[in-house]
């Protein structure tokens, strides 16, 4: 069992490396993974064999003299590279997509849930991602479905504990969708799955501290440190819906006011974006569609939600002072102007640095650069759901094999 052990971390530290550092030639892996270069052979072998890697064409070309270069990279190719089903369920819509073991997403398509029975709805979501994944099968191993939602969610069972938007309880959504797929299914929060995915593909600083909060009909959050994402007792950890936003005075149904949901959900946001007549319906899709084309009341309501979370940012970089925080919220992903509003309001409620009496007046705080956005963009949801999969495999490359 320990020999096991360690060849599936030799594995694993290989496929990082070209993760990381990819296309490159088996001579470079050494350096960047630790291992001898008889173990960087050894497992290049059995990942080129179970077709995690593929080889590239050297850039010296065939046909010239001595031993050609062949560099190493991640098996993306458009036959035989390994892809992985992704499935976010939100409360408006699910999204589906499919995705490569960079993370890259290859398609992706949304299923509205009016009309559809939350009680049902697993069901109804997998015949749609079936004929999804059947229209879009080219043939490349399917390894499996990573599927990531709202809530309190046990990854390690399977299961929904509590959605309070969806009314699911001790729900094992993760068997019902493999029963209706016949496909392995790993489930996790969709916060924990953005960190996740953070840490595989997005910025490097993400896998030494991160702390991700996710801004939408269902607001949660993560936090990681040195590339794993905490998770807590019962996997509980990240519940900030009742986090008090400093300054709001938004009634919540817990009694109390100014709570971050209540102030700051999409649900929240469509429903004050209908009251002051701005749309006709609670969608904030349509806000931020009307705020593109010139509105100028959709964009202050905006603006407004930006900087009641760019206050509960500052909460939170107090407390957990991460070298990155990233913010998955809609209008901030499409329009830079909406994340520059998150990072001014984050440093001015953010607590300043002790001076002593002595010194000179500290100068105000920039805005603060560390403040993200998912690496992904628009397609976050879909390439944070793969990685609920897709990190677990790259964890330990024996699982394909």
């Amino acid at each position: 069992m320990a020999g096991d052990s360690r060849a599936s971390a030799n594995a694993a530290a290989v496929l990082r490396a070209v993760l990381e550092h990819g296309p490159v030639a088996r001579s470079g892996i050494p350096p960047v993974c630790g291992l001898s270069p008889a173990a960087v052979s050894r497992q290049t072998t059995g990942l080129l064999r179970s077709g995690l890697l593929r080889e590239l064409p050297g850039p010296g070309g065939p046909g010239r003299p001595g031993r050609p270069l062949v560099p190493l990279d991640l098996n993306t190719g458009p036959v035989s590279g390994p892809v992985t089903a992704a499935l976010h369920i939100g409360v408006p819509a699910s999204t589906f997509g499919l995705v490569d073991l960079r993370g890259q997403v290859l398609a992706r398509r949304s299923l509205p849930h009016h009309g559809l029975d939350p009680a049902t709805l697993p069901q109804a979501i997998a015949r749609q991602l079936r004929a999804f994944l059947d229209e879009y099968d080219t043939g490349r191993p399917l390894l499996g479905l990573g599927a990531a939602l709202g809530g309190w969610v046990r990854p390690d069972e399977g299961t929904v504990v509590r959605h309070e938007a969806l009314g699911w309880r001790d729900r094992p959504l993760a068997a019902e969708l493999s029963d209706a797929l016949g496909l392995p299914v790993r489930l996790d929060n969709h916060a924990r799955a953005v960190a996740g995915a953070e840490i595989l593909f997005g910025h490097p600083d993400a896998r030494r501290s991160l702390v991700h909060l996710f801004v939408g009909n269902v607001v949660d959050a993560a936090f990681g440190i040195e590339g794993t994402v905490h998770q807590g007792p019962g996997a509980a950890a990240g519940d900030v819906a009742h986090l008090p936003v400093p300054g709001s005075r938004t009634p919540c149904p817990c009694g109390r006011t100014g709570c971050l949901q209540a102030t700051a959900s999409d649900t929240a946001l469509g429903a004050e974006a209908v009251r002051r007549g701005i749309v006709p319906e609670p969608s904030v899709s349509l806000l931020v569609d009307a705020a593109a084309t010139g509105d100028p009341r959709a964009d202050r309501l905006l603006r407004e939600r930006a900087r009641a979370v760019g206050r509960a940012a500052a909460l939170l970089l107090d407390v957990f002072n991460p070298a990155v925080l990233v913010i998955a919220e809609l209008s901030s992903l499409l329009h830079e102007g909406y994340l520059d509003e998150i990072r001014e309001a984050a440093a001015k409620n953010a607590t300043p640095t002790h001076t002593p009496a002595h010194a000179p007046p500290a100068p105000a705080p920039a805005p603060a650069p560390r403040i993200v956005t998912p690496h992904a963009g628009p397609a976050v949801l879909p390439c944070a759901a793969a990685t609920v999969l897709l990190d677990p495999l790259f964890r330990d490359p024996a699982r394909l094999t």
